[in-house]
């Protein structure tokens, strides 16, 4: 058969235990349709980093609603994504995804229809459904797709991929909400036609066997209810408390007695499932549990600094979201030349634990430099940091998912990539949340300080960040000086707790098995039928 032609698996020869084996060609062909959807999708989480100042000042949020804009999206692809992880292994991985890219479409065309902030944070909450298809399954196709030993080669296209998007995103945001006849609602309809694009080219291109093949195919329904509930009341809670009530309150007692027990209750039924969201023996396993802890770290990096950052340039600096997007390229950078040269390398030398343990510290020391950041901190020193955080976040990023991948069978490959992708996510969701309360926290306290220590500048009504519109051009010109100061001196303790938190990452891959990578493919049982 010529290479030219679309390869179905009964057209490939059998590799071990049965499984397909595709050629370079065929597998590139496969991932022109994956990478195009994962740039939409990461284009999708970035592309109001440099937007939201806008988009919040033109709906009337609170730097509270700010923050929560960002994490709807990230709440509901982190709570859907072992969901769609597990479905993959029951059923066919193409057609799952093909449904979770129809879902983030949906998503997508409302949330630029948005008329008021909570009408932005649900459809922005759907299109974050969609998003946990797309970056959980991607993960999972590919590791159906290639073997471990060359997977490092191709999983550092799609850390070029969501690097290159993490760049165009931003800079994307920032020039529709410059240019006045697009506006800000582009930045989400302008997804719609690229995601149905992308939808086309798998369609015609990507040919999966059935995941697992299995005639038990009943779903958690009441393990995916219980993950995503307690979820929900954990980042409610770090999101309120401290401000709209007291951490000594009933209501900080109910919602986290309230995700206690559910916790509990969640891992009780995952224990009995037949077809667990999340298998306990996957997470029991060393290589995972590590990686888990790791993953943590490398969410900080990927979601927080690019919504701290551009609120940073654009508050703090009082640049443009185009400038603002530009000004964050070196860390993106960073994170691409890593991903492709490191992935190449991984591959080339089949190991992936010195380039991941590398990384961690690489992170470390990233982190801890933005640490510096200052309201008027030299804005090349910034780029440096960033890039040096950059080059870590990349060499970590899919290796932890590559690790995973080495670890289980073929037909936990869905599963076990959701489960990296969850937490990462989960890290990212929780680690925005409190850092944002911090960072509001110390806002505010900054902003009373100058305030009360300066003369004739008035309060002008700014007593809590939270509350506070996000419309800090309608502020008195001295007032606004002040929040902007304020703004500017407090982003870099949100990187010193992210540096405190690699720091822990690091330790835990320090202790990971170094174990080679299968050139081959397992295809022995699923592990949660052992």
């Amino acid at each position: 058969m010529s290479t030219d032609q679309v390869a179905t698996p009964q057209d490939q020869p059998p590799g071990e235990g049965g499984y397909p084996v595709f050629t370079h060609r065929q597998i590139m062909r496969i991932l022109s349709g994956l990478l195009l959807a994962m740039f939409v999708a990461n284009v999708a989480g970035t592309v109001v980093a440099n937007a939201l100042p806008i988009i919040t000042a033109a709906l009337g949020a609170t730097q509270q609603q700010y923050t929560w804009i960002v994490t709807a999206t990230l709440l509901a692809s982190t709570a859907s994504t072992p969901i769609w992880g597990k479905m993959a292994d029951l059923f066919n991985k193409k057609t799952m995804f093909l449904v979770g890219l129809a879902v983030f479409i949906l998503g997508s065309a409302l949330a630029g229809a948005a008329t008021t902030t909570e009408y932005l944070i649900a459809f922005r909450a759907i299109q974050g459904i969609g998003l946990g298809a797309m970056m959980s399954l991607t993960q999972a196709i590919i590791g159906s797709v290639i073997p471990p030993l060359q997977r490092g080669r191709y999983m550092a296209y799609t850390g070029a991929v969501i690097a290159v998007a993490t760049v165009v995103g931003p800079l994307i945001g920032g020039f529709l909400v410059d240019v006045e006849w697009l506006g800000w609602r582009w930045c989400f309809w302008s997804a719609v036609p690229l995601a149905a694009i992308a939808g086309g080219v798998l369609q015609v291109q990507l040919k999966m066997p059935r995941g697992s093949g299995r005639v038990d195919t009943k779903v958690d329904w009441l393990g995916s209810a219980l993950i995503t509930l307690g979820v929900c009341a954990l980042l409610i809670w770090i999101s309120f408390a401290g401000h709209s009530f007291r951490y000594g309150s009933w209501q900080t007692a109910a919602l986290l007695g309230g995700t206690a027990v559910v916790t509990a209750l969640f891992i009780w039924v995952e224990s009995r499932a037949r077809n667990p969201i999340i298998p306990l023996w996957l997470v029991r396993q060393p290589t995972t549990a590590l990686a888990i802890a790791a993953s943590v770290a490398v969410g900080i990096g990927m979601f927080g600094a690019s919504v701290f950052l551009g609120q940073y340039y654009q508050v703090a600096r009082g640049y443009s979201p185009t400038a603002a997007g530009l000004m964050m390229t070196p860390m993106m950078l960073g994170v691409l030349a890593s991903s492709v040269f490191i992935g190449r390398w991984v591959s080339r030398v089949g190991l992936w634990k010195p380039f991941v343990v590398a990384g961690s510290a690489i992170l470390v020391v990233g982190f801890a430099l933005m640490g510096a950041i200052r309201f008027e901190t030299p804005l090349y020193l910034i780029a440096i940091y960033g890039l040096v955080a950059g080059l870590g976040v990349g060499m970590t990023m899919q290796n932890l998912v590559l690790a995973v991948q080495n670890s289980v069978s073929v037909h936990d490959v869905g599963a076990a990539s959701a489960v990296v992708t969850f937490f990462r996510s989960l890290g990212g969701t929780i680690g925005i949340q409190v850092l944002g309360s911090i960072f509001a926290a110390r806002v505010s306290a900054l902003v009373r300080a100058r305030l009360a220590a300066g003369s004739g500048t008035g309060g002008g009504g700014v007593t809590d960040v939270n509350s506070m519109s996000m419309d800090i051009a309608a502020l008195p010109a001295p007032v606004a000086r002040v929040v902007r100061s304020a703004y500017g001196d407090s982003v870099g303790e949100l990187f010193l707790i992210a540096a405190g938190v690699a720091l822990l990452s690091l330790i835990a891959v320090v202790f990971m098995k170094s174990t080679p990578l299968r050139a081959k493919f397992d295809t022995s049982a699923s592990g949660d039928s052992k």
